[in-house]
């Protein structure tokens, strides 16, 4: 199970790890301690749907056309090629930074939950990463179920993760010097996915 689970862990996670709106979101909740709970688990979810509907589509997609399977495999491996030029290009110019800011106010529920889906779902980012890449990358393994649980279970981790954790972790990314860390980390794991994909 692991050998299926692990990789969909490991891919998911360094593709939400990237910096992006949904990111600052759960990051700004987090500091302020306001819906955290709440935020988490709508990423989780929304992730969660997007990765199962990839790995079921995909998966039932390439037993019926055999062509799809290598075209779907270096289109994955083309993207994540991209994928880590873009952060490595940002680690070299380094001068990212998160600004979380201060709200004027704390927001009800119902209106984070309406910001944080709109950030989500209105995002293309968000249905290349779960839906085409994660879906595609999943029908080179034996088991696809358990390589889509490890996907969605990293996702969930990562998020409630980020959201609890955003207190300790926020001196640390206010410095550029870790977010071009971090970049360069990002960059080089999607490399080695995609050198993988292409090798097989």
């Amino acid at each position: 199970m692991l050998t299926n689970f692990l990789p969909g862990y490991l891919l998911s996670v360094s593709l939400i790890v990237a910096i992006g709106a949904q990111n600052a979101f759960v990051l700004r909740q987090g500091l302020r301690r306001s819906h955290v709970f709440w935020v988490c688990l709508t990423c989780g979810l929304s992730d969660a749907l997007l990765i199962t509907a990839g790995v079921a589509g995909f998966g039932t997609l390439s037993t019926r056309a055999p062509w799809l399977e290598p075209l779907m495999r270096y289109g994955g491996a083309a993207f994540l090629i991209w994928y880590g030029w873009r952060n490595a290009v940002s680690a070299w110019r380094g001068g990212q930074m998160l600004e979380t800011g201060e709200g004027r106010g704390g927001q009800s529920l119902r209106s984070t939950l309406l910001t944080l889906i709109a950030l989500t779902w209105l995002n293309p980012h968000v249905y290349l990463d779960t839906v085409v890449l994660l879906g595609s990358i999943s029908a080179q393994y034996d088991n696809r179920l358990h390589f889509g649980a490890g996907a969605v279970v990293g996702s969930i981790s990562f998020f409630f993760a980020l959201g609890y954790g955003a207190r300790l972790l926020a001196p640390l990314f206010a410095r550029p010097r870790s977010w071009q860390v971090l970049d360069a980390l990002i960059a080089a794991t999607m490399w080695a996915i995609a050198a993988g994909l292409i090798l097989s």
